[in-house]
């Protein structure tokens, strides 16, 4: 009896030992897997995270390097073939400009021989003629100061309006004109007027001292009149300007 009681306990207490055994595994296997369950949020979210900011990075990467390795060959061509243009066109205008500037393409006088000068009435203002006088040469030319005039065989010089001064000396480019306005007579000419039928137009110097070149010899419209209180513009390069006064 006694050692069936002995056996007896000696079989529940290895059997309570063997389910407290069993207990504590199943234990620490729960909170391992706590732990792990824990973890793991901190861990695919970092995963995501990582995966999220790679992907996009290395795809930008890929990219800007594909982008990078086109672009200077894109830019070598495009430069290559803007200094090869660009040299020719460099070539081209300095050949252009060598040749006007060993075909004389410094500026000279305005003279009766360099440009072609016409008269012409205008509308308006009343009782004005307009000059024009044309570059024809083959280098650029300076209108200075006003043209001096003298109808028929008159021997005083015709008056120069000196409020119309330009701000600078009117170049002519061959093929461009300057303009001077005729005021033919003031208020105060009444009656004493003069019909004429020829004009000379002088070319005046750059120091305004006297004439220089050839004149240009011009007929007048018809019934052309003036009178001593009348005057002349200095050259404009605008026509406009010029009938202002």
């Amino acid at each position: 009896m006694r050692n069936n009681r002995v056996r007896t306990t000696a079989l529940a207490a290895t059997a309570l030992l063997a389910a407290l055994s069993l207990t504590a595994c199943s234990d620490n296997g729960s909170g391992d897997n706590g732990k792990a369950g824990a973890a793991a949020p901190a861990g695919s979210t970092a995963d995501q995270q990582s995966p999220a900011a790679t992907a996009p990075d290395s795809g930008k990467d890929a990219k800007d390097t594909d982008s990078t390795s086109n672009a200077p060959a894109e830019n070598t061509a495009d430069r290559s073939k803007g200094s090869t243009s660009g040299a020719g066109g460099q070539k081209s205008n300095t050949g252009a400009t060598g040749n006007k500037g060993t075909g004389n393409s410094s500026p000279v006088t305005c003279t009766g021989e360099n440009t072609k000068v016409t008269v012409s009435k205008v509308s308006r203002p009343i009782n004005h003629l307009l000059l024009t006088a044309t570059n024809t040469g083959n280098r650029p030319c300076y209108a200075y100061h006003a043209p001096a005039l003298r109808f028929d065989e008159a021997q005083a010089a015709f008056p120069v309006l000196r409020d119309s001064i330009p701000q600078a000396v009117v170049t002519l480019e061959p093929g461009q004109s300057a303009y001077a306005s005729i005021g033919l007579f003031g208020e105060s000419d009444g009656k004493d007027l003069n019909k004429s039928t020829h004009l000379t137009v002088y070319f005046t110097s750059k120091s305004n001292s006297g004439s220089t070149g050839s004149p240009a010899e011009l007929t007048l419209p018809a019934d052309t009149y003036w009178g001593s209180n009348g005057f002349v513009t200095y050259w404009q390069s605008d026509m406009a300007d010029a009938l202002t006064h």
